[in-house]
């Protein structure tokens, strides 16, 4: 068991093992909330680690509209530097919108989505953008929310291939009855510059945000989040659910998507472990119980797959972080979790990096304000 002392602004405490709905077993972990002290918007959070440099990189969006700045961290999550802004143009970054998909291609090569691609050759320091994204080839716009997948040469190490996966709504307008959302993937083979036709992937009909990993066996395995079922239509899109397929040829063809959870979990993050299982964080954004208050309640949950993503243990889920809301009404999800990003450090340790509004109110347009970026980390022991 690796210690865990607490180091920087990290706070000791719990998590949890359900065996169902029952909690059998704690085990330790570690917390921050590292916006804080920042009193602003922080959004969506997406997380590496560049091995070259023993170091962390984050992305977040901040503020209204939001903006992508990136952070560093040299201690393995312990301290961050303060934000910089993806472009040094203030006008420009406030124009790139939600930043995405941040994806590291090695040697210092980095890549990410905000109103366009951008591209970094330093480890993040500064960044060439925006360049523009296809559409799919439905003819809507390439929405994007995942990093891209990263397939090395096994002798080299260099790049051969990046998978992108993307969607868009097809039929009628978002959110109605008539539509739903259908997602795509696609492929480049010169670190992101230029892209093949997508693939409309046949299984992914109603579904959206598609997260990849490579498998121990060489399989692909996808977690994917899936359109509302049409009784919880009335509801916000935190009643959309979260399913898993796998692809034994490389991305061309899927197996269909195996819903594990109808509404309220969905923002995968997967995570290939050094015995070969894969560990899958996600938000729980609906589906606990009220309080004794009557206030909704919040989390982040992982599962385990030891048969390279055929199967997940659901009934034995941890429970990294769970709280209560303090708002009712039509905005009481505001609290909610927002994202979840995991990284394996080189210790044995899992950060996992989400956004939360669990001191959110109304600023002064009626806006929710601040939310912030929470860390957790943890390890995976007796499994």
């Amino acid at each position: 068991m690796v210690s865990s002392a607490p180091r920087g602004h990290w706070q000791s405490n719990k998590a949890l093992r359900m065996n169902g709905e029952i909690v059998a077993a704690e085990f330790p972990a570690q917390s921050q909330v590292l916006t804080e002290s920042w009193n602003r918007v922080v959004a969506v959070p997406y997380m590496l680690y560049m091995p070259e440099k023993n170091r962390l990189c984050m992305l977040v969006s901040c503020d209204y509209p939001h903006q992508p700045m990136i952070l560093f961290s040299d201690d393995h999550g312990d301290t961050w530097g303060e934000p910089s802004p993806v472009s040094p143009d203030p006008q420009a970054n406030q124009a790139a919108g939600l930043g995405t998909s941040l994806t590291y291609l090695g040697a210092g090569q980095l890549l990410l989505n905000a109103s366009g691609r951008w591209f970094s050759s330093d480890y993040g320091e500064t960044w060439e953008g925006p360049l523009p994204i296809p559409p799919a080839s439905n003819g809507q716009p390439w929405h994007t929310w995942d990093p891209c997948l990263v397939d090395r040469d096994p002798q080299t190490g260099e790049v051969t291939r990046l998978a992108e996966t993307g969607y868009n709504w097809e039929t009628g307008e978002p959110g109605s009855q008539a539509g739903y959302q259908r997602a795509f993937i696609r492929f480049s083979a010169d670190g992101g510059r230029t892209w093949s036709e997508d693939i409309p992937v046949l299984g992914w009909h109603a579904v959206s945000e598609v997260a990849l990993v490579r498998a121990s066996n060489g399989d692909t395995v996808a977690a994917c989040r899936t359109d509302m079922a049409r009784q919880y239509m009335d509801n916000i899109d935190h009643y959309e659910g979260l399913g898993t397929c796998v692809s034994e040829d490389d991305c061309m063809t899927w197996s269909p998507v195996d819903r594990l959870y109808d509404y309220g979990r969905h923002h995968p993050s997967l995570v290939l472990m050094a015995d070969g299982s894969i560990l899958m964080t996600y938000v729980v954004r609906a589906g606990y119980p009220r309080n004794a208050e009557g206030f909704v309640q919040f989390g982040i949950e992982a599962v385990i797959s030891r048969d390279n993503g055929r199967s997940w243990d659901l009934p034995h889920r941890l429970v990294l972080a769970h709280w209560p809301g303090h708002l009712k009404g039509r905005n009481e999800w505001w609290p909610s979790s927002q994202a979840t990003s995991t990284v394996l450090l080189p210790d044995g340790s899992l950060l996992t990096a989400f956004g939360t509004g669990y001191r959110c109110g109304p600023d002064a347009q009626g806006r929710a304000a601040p939310r912030d970026v929470r860390l957790i980390r943890w390890w995976l022991a007796n499994r």
